[in-house]
Formats: structure tokens, sequence, C-alpha cells
């Protein structure tokens, strides 16, 4: 059953699409909606918790202006899913030996391809349009490659690379026993460096200019000043390099299935999605800058991903275009209590329990990751049927973790 509530304590209101959300969370929203940048309303996701600066699950309208901690420092996280032409009975009975070798041609946790392996070859042609865009915003901000250890390596380097967290590759089950490789990334360290350079950027051109503001991670950068030009030029660059880092890593995970299975094929169109990122769009006859800080655009028919924790089930989605969540829907589960509180309440047998029937990794470095971590992935699809339609049921047997 949707939900929605709406509180008008701001200048602006806040329309909430649950009834599930802690006071830090509420708080939060408040804050965003006291600024005379945002505008009209602030919408919060089913599976909105308290995030860093600004909620996660929230979508933030703001006129000639945009907020970096809002986009966050995982610029252009998103998701990524095709379905095969595979069943299930034509995946091996024992899946660990599948699982180890998406693992060895994605590099998860803080690994990272080779530079000597990279170096000219078709991996390093698949950064190169990125490369000269790059240079030219470090050109400008010569301390974002202070931040980056080994720079002109590193980035090329991690295309085609998960990361850790939350972030994820799954070989999942349809409704039909049909066959999907699903997968969770972003931006890497060259957007975490990008994220955390214009924060503070932002920061101080606020206390440069004597702005009050509720949360100093609420600042932002106006139109018509270099530093909003040259953020918009960075966060761009980064939400391009997340999109094909996920494409690579895609392509990776297809290679290996092709190996190690039976002849198949993709079917039907690929989904890349952001839920992490800016876009200016049209709302309200309006331009606007739309911030999915764990959200994603579901616009009329646009399909999406809606992921669950390593142990329930996930969902392809068609937007419904609702105009009152800006066109947006929820990016997963939500999380329901911190990492370092799950990792103080569960430990690896736990997990174990929790993740029966799913090849993952089942060992206390991915306790905080545990199901019972995340809201439950079923009631956020309840408080979101006047947002997105449900397509397709997933259920993954394969979960690759940093």
């Amino acid at each position: 059953m949707p939900i929605k509530q709406s509180l008008h304590k701001g200048l602006v209101p806040v329309h909430i699409f649950t009834d599930d959300i802690d006071h830090s969370a509420l708080q939060q929203l408040l804050n965003i909606a006291s600024l005379p940048i945002v505008y009209p309303h602030v919408a919060a996701m089913p599976d909105v918790h308290a995030g860093i600066g600004a909620t996660v699950g929230s979508v933030i309208p703001t006129r000639t202006a945009i907020i970096p901690a809002a986009v966050g420092v995982d610029i252009g996280c998103g998701m990524n899913a095709v379905r095969t032409t595979l069943t299930a009975s034509q995946l091996p009975d024992n899946l660990a030996r599948l699982r180890s070798a998406i693992e060895a041609a994605i590099p998860v946790g803080f690994e990272q391809h080779e530079w000597d392996k990279v170096r000219g070859s078709a991996h390093a042609r698949v950064g190169r349009p990125l490369n000269d865009r790059l240079d030219r915003i470090v050109a400008r901000h010569k301390g974002i490659m202070k931040m980056q250890h080994k720079f002109a390596q590193t980035w090329i380097c991690q295309i085609g690379t998960l990361g850790g967290g939350n972030h994820f590759i799954e070989i999942c089950l349809d409704e039909e026993q049909r066959v999907w490789i699903m997968l969770h990334s972003g931006s890497r360290g060259i957007g975490n460096v990008i994220g955390r350079y214009f924060i503070s950027a932002a920061k101080k051109d606020m206390a440069r200019n004597h702005i009050n503001l509720p949360n100093k991670d609420l600042s932002y950068f106006s139109e018509g000043s270099p530093l909003f030009d040259d953020y918009v030029d960075a966060v761009d660059w980064a939400q391009d390099y997340a999109m094909i880092n996920r494409r690579e890593m895609m392509r990776r995970a297809v290679d290996v299935l092709s190996q190690q299975l039976p002849p198949f094929k993709l079917d039907g169109e690929a989904i890349n999605c952001h839920h992490n990122y800016v876009a200016q769009e049209m709302h309200g006859n309006e331009k606007l800058y739309i911030t999915r800080k764990g959200a994603i655009s579901a616009r009329e028919g646009e399909l999406g991903i809606i992921p669950g924790s390593m142990g329930a089930k996930s969902y392809i989605v068609r937007g419904k275009g609702n105009p009152e969540s800006f066109c947006s829907c929820s990016h997963g589960a939500g999380r329901r209590m911190s990492r370092s509180e799950a990792k103080r309440r569960f430990n690896r047998f736990d997990l174990a329990e929790q993740t029966q029937g799913i090849e993952c990794r089942k060992d206390g470095g991915v306790v905080d990751e545990i199901p019972a971590a995340y809201k439950d992935i079923d009631q956020v699809m309840a408080h979101q049927t006047d947002l997105v339609e449900v397509v397709h049921t997933l259920r993954q047997v394969i979960c690759v973790k940093g």
C-alpha cells in the first residue's frame, strides 16, 4: 500500500513516501527544506535514512545552485543489469567456481587492474575519451591530483573494478528462471576524490561569503560562479566514468559466463542507471537541478533497478512518472542500521544463516552488509506502487562482494 506524508516546517514542504523514517533523517530533510535554493519541495523515497550531510533516499530540486555533499562522494554510483537466454538448469550445481572466476576477472575491494597490463591495451582505450576532459579539470584544480595516489594510473586501473561496501556483482534468477547479471558500483577512487575536493571548496566558499547554513555539509555553488561551472564539469565527468566502469565490469562478467556456461545471448536492453547524481531536468515547466542521493529516475515507461540486500530479492521496475517524486523512486532497500551497529549486533554465523542458499562471502569482513542491517525490501516496494510497477522479481544465487 503506497504511503505519503508531508511536512511543512521548512521554506518548502517535504513529501515522504514511507512511514518508516527515523528522527535523524527527518531532521536532515527539514534542514534541506530550509535552504533558499530548494524549490518547490523535497521528496524522500521509501528507503530513506540518514546520510552524511544530506539524506540518503532523497530527491532535492534546486534553482540556480547545486549542493556537492548531496551528490556525495560516490558520484554516479548506480546499477547495471542484463537478462541472458540462460536458464537456471544451465547453471552448475556448485556455484563456487563461477563466483571465483568472476572475482578473478573483476578486481574487488581495494584491488585494481595492474598498470603494466592496462597500459596501451584495449582497457586503456576505454578510458581514453575521458582523459582530455579530466586533464582540463585538473589543470584548474591541481588539488584533485594531490589527493589521488598515483593519479595518472589509478583511475584508469580502476575502470572495470567493483570496490567494497555495498557494491556487488550478482547472478540472479527471475520468475521464469532466466539468468540475469546485475552489478552495483560507481566512480571509484577518483569520484571520491572529486567529491571530497568540491565539498570542501563549497564549505570554504560559503564561509568566505558569510552564508549561514543549518549544516555546513549543505554548502552549495551558485550558477555564474567559476566553482559552479567547474563542479558541473567534474561531476559530469565522474558520472560518465561511473557509467563506463559498470559497462566494463558487465563486459567482463559476460565473458566469464561465456567461458564457464553453455552458449547464450543477451536478451533485451541492458539497464544502466545512476542513483547518486545530479542532472538538469524540466519539472512543472521549470528547469531545475535534480539531485538524487540514493534515488533513481522513474519517468513514465523508464526501466530501473531496485536491489535488496545480499540475502533478499531485487526488482526490475518501470517508472510511472509521478511528479510529486520528481519522477523518482528508491534505489534499494535502504539501511536500517549503521555499519558499526551491524558489526556490533551480528557475526559471521548470523550472516551465514541469513544468506543460506546463496554463493557468497560469509566471513566477518562483510557482516556490515548482513540482510538484517537493511529495511524489508518488500515493504519498501509496497510503499512506492505510486512511483513504479514491478516488471521482474530477481533472487540472487551468486553475490560477489568486495
